[in-house]
């Protein structure tokens, strides 16, 4: 569509919006403060670039075989230049400790700054924050099925010596880069069958977490977030880091709970939880993902959970108050493609949002109305917004419509099917 006919169709957007009592120009000038942080883990399929034969293990598989996945940081770097590219507004790199530079092998309970230097030279040059994760997987000393709750002492303390280093490399992101640095743990620990003293590692992952933290760091430096599961590949009867066992410690601890949109039962909703746990704690960490009938990550679309979360963001007016970062991999599928998909659709939802006329519907809600409340939320939906996600992808010079899909199609003729 050329640039006159999104200027046009925004007019006539604009002009029915404010019939409703909503000012888009307000609106897109609020999606520019959602950074979203890209997680990558998606251009490499969890691998990494710690050992050139890693292994994927502690409960997480990638399924697929698309070509095109980056096999070293610089081709990574590629891909990412390339999806920030087609990207509306200012965004965020989420980086796994297994994605350091390693000119030879570091053991993860070595790790330092000297890995990662090069990462935050990058997100500098390109003005954009990175966030940072421990990575408690796919390696030797997980293969119990257990890390900073295994009964092993030496176990414990290898890992906790990794978190602690995380920690120390994310408060140093976050003072280079002068934004701040949300330093998530999320650990595979837990039993395929039946287990009887599950008390005892859960006792075991307090010890580990205390000791973890035990430094404190400038929180404009960096932020803690320890992330729950319901259960996962290998973990299907226990898993130690439960929702419960984590709201408890976050809670008593000041730290910061993910919540990641494929932790949970089916039937429960991630976007529920928002206005629950924000009237105890100050911040939340959001993993955004595509589960199909359980953790499955795939690709995040437009679809009603998607909405129903960026709805309740936005209206509990929680936006200053959440972190939101994609945590999807798929390898069936081009892995660029999938990126610039799955931000585009969570930014949607978040202009869906915004665009809502939500005065008028909270006056019929107050009101007691519930016929208006419901007609005016159904009216809401056949609303052009459309036409205003196009003309904020023209003014952020990025691509409008399905413009983008050639330019990712493009990139993979030129790029990615050179990758054997």
């Amino acid at each position: 569509m050329s640039s006159d006919r999104i200027e046009r169709a925004y007019a006539l957007a604009k002009e029915q919006y404010a019939e409703c009592g909503v000012d888009t120009e307000k609106a897109l000038a609020a999606l520019k403060t959602y950074p979203i942080s890209l997680h990558c883990w998606q251009a490499d399929d969890v691998g990494g670039f710690e050992r050139p034969d890693s292994e994927l293990t502690g409960g997480i598989q990638a399924t697929g075989n698309y070509p095109g996945k980056a096999r070293n940081v610089a081709e990574a770097r590629q891909d990412y230049d390339r999806v920030l590219s087609l990207l509306p507004g200012t965004h965020r790199l989420n980086i796994h400790a297994l994605y350091g530079e390693f000119k030879s092998f570091v053991d993860r309970d070595a790790i330092t700054m000297d890995q990662f230097q090069g990462w935050v030279d990058w997100c500098k040059s390109r003005g954009i924050g990175l966030d940072f994760n421990s990575t408690l997987f796919s390696h030797p000393k997980a293969s119990s099925g257990f890390t900073l709750s295994d009964k092993d002492p030496e176990i414990r303390a290898f890992w906790v010596e990794h978190v602690k280093r995380c920690r120390a490399i994310s408060a140093e992101i976050g003072k280079q880069l002068g934004s701040t640095c949300i330093h998530n743990i999320w650990i595979p620990d837990g039993a395929k069958d039946i287990t009887v003293d599950r008390a005892a590692y859960r006792k075991n992952l307090v010890d580990s977490l205390d000791r973890c933290f035990e430094q404190d760091y400038d929180p404009s430096h960096m932020k803690d977030a320890i992330e729950s599961k319901l259960f996962g590949i290998g973990a299907e009867s226990f898993t130690v880091g439960s929702n419960e066992f984590y709201l408890g410690y976050g809670l008593t601890h000041k730290k910061m709970v993910t919540f990641d949109m494929g932790h949970f039962h089916p039937t429960e909703s991630v976007a529920d939880k928002v206005s629950s746990y924000l009237q105890f704690s100050d911040d939340m960490l959001l993993h955004v993902s595509r589960p199909v009938r359980w953790d499955s990550d795939h690709v995040v679309l437009l679809d009603d959970p998607i909405r129903e979360l960026t709805q309740e963001i936005v209206r509990c007016g929680a936006g200053k108050n959440i972190y939101i970062a994609l945590d999807f991999f798929d390898a069936s599928i081009n892995r660029v493609g999938a990126y610039v998909t799955g931000v585009r659709a969570t930014l949607q939802g978040l202009l869906l949002a915004l665009l809502e006329p939500r005065k008028t519907i909270l006056d019929a809600e107050e009101a007691g109305n519930n016929f208006k409340r419901m007609a005016l939320l159904e009216t809401a939906k056949a609303m052009p917004f459309g036409a205003v996600w196009d003309y904020y992808c023209e003014k952020m010079n990025v691509p409008s419509g399905g413009q983008w899909i050639n330019d990712v199609l493009q990139y993979e003729a030129e790029v990615l099917s050179k990758r054997k």
